[in-house]
């Protein structure tokens, strides 16, 4: 069952997944309500289906306006590592290039106010703007009174502001940065693996408009590549839930003599 959707307020509870034949895990959509993803985002039209049951991935993207998925994709692409609108956060670390004066060209680490500190220009602001931005900047600055028609590039070097969370079934749970794009299966990888007792689905979680919405995944399926791996964006939550009859089962294997489990199996 790859691709579900659902929201609440705060606190969404993650069952009754209606399923789609494919989706992102940007993907995610309040019953009735308009919340921006990846690709698509219901209307306000797009009225719940009785007893709270999910709008399908599939339903929610036929019914975007073209405007509000430019609007979409850009807002992503501010929150995702690797991407041209990719905007620096604190704890980012960047590699700035001046073409032909090595003595400018440095590494440096952006402060937790937003700013790091460049040789004769002194503090520039990072936080909240893209490279590009910050290379007209630079290059504004150093050209104005110490160099002529500077060449600035800056590269992100390190993603620090961006990190997810990986909890649930599985080996390494912890809270991971992105240093770089990254899909919901590298996460896990990321995280250790699955544990035996994972029940096969993956739960993520992430604040859309205000709201928390999850999408549901199935492991055979995104590994079947019946469905595609999901990007994951900053503040994500996996969750890889566990099977209680693993659980359970496994509790009996420790606590019962082998041939008494044999018998009970």
């Amino acid at each position: 069952m790859a691709g579900c959707v659902a929201s609440s307020g705060d606190k969404p509870p993650p069952g009754a997944q209606a399923s789609a034949p494919s989706a992102s895990a940007a993907s995610y959509a309040a019953a009735g309500e308009q919340a921006p993803s990846r690709t698509a985002a219901p209307t306000r039209s797009a009225a719940p289906a009785p007893g709270g049951t999910q709008i399908p991935v599939s339903t929610v993207a036929e019914r975007v306006p073209a405007g509000e998925a430019a609007a979409v994709s850009a807002v992503t692409a501010a929150s995702t590592p690797g991407s041209d609108g990719y905007r620096v956060g604190p704890l980012d670390v960047l590699n700035v290039t001046v073409f032909k004066v090595e003595d400018l060209s440095k590494t440096v680490q952006v402060s937790e106010s937003g700013k790091f500190s460049f040789p004769l220009v002194g503090d520039v602001q990072a936080s909240g703007r893209t490279v590009s931005e910050i290379e007209r900047d630079l290059a504004g600055k150093l050209g104005g009174n110490y160099l002529r028609n500077p060449q600035v590039t800056v590269l992100v070097k390190e993603y620090n502001s961006h990190r997810i969370t990986v909890d649930g079934a599985v080996n390494k749970p912890g809270v991971f940065p992105m240093q770089g794009p990254m899909s919901l299966l590298q996460s896990v990888a990321m995280a250790g693996g699955m544990q035996e007792v994972a029940e096969g689905t993956i739960l993520v979680f992430r604040r859309v408009d205000g709201q928390t919405a999850v999408a549901k995944f199935s492991v055979a399926d995104l590994r079947s590549q019946k469905s595609s791996d999901p990007d994951l964006q900053a503040g994500d939550i996996v969750t890889v839930p566990s099977s209680d009859l693993k659980v359970g089962l496994g509790y009996i294997l420790r606590a019962v003599p082998l041939l008494n489990a044999f018998v009970l199996l």
